[in-house]
């Protein structure tokens, strides 16, 4: 995949806490970054989702067991 170079800028204690975190564990701060913004993508899709399943209608717990055969 091709690579592209992404400019910001963030508080100076974020970017020592990142140096720090990065250095300690022997992380890329390159590759630190780009999981932590894949993680944050994929946590705001999966807020989408939850707010589609609490649309759909639910059924009783008796009437799972009901269907499961197991009461």
């Amino acid at each position: 995949m091709p690579k592209v170079q992404l400019a910001t800028r963030v508080d100076e204690r974020i970017k020592k806490a990142i140096d720090l975190v990065c250095a300690s564990r022997g992380l890329k701060i390159n590759r630190f970054l780009e999981e932590a913004l894949l993680d944050k993508l994929e946590e705001l899709e999966d807020i989408e989702d939850l707010k589609k399943i609490r649309q759909e209608p639910t059924r009783s717990f008796h009437k799972v067991l009901k269907e499961l055969k197991l009461g």
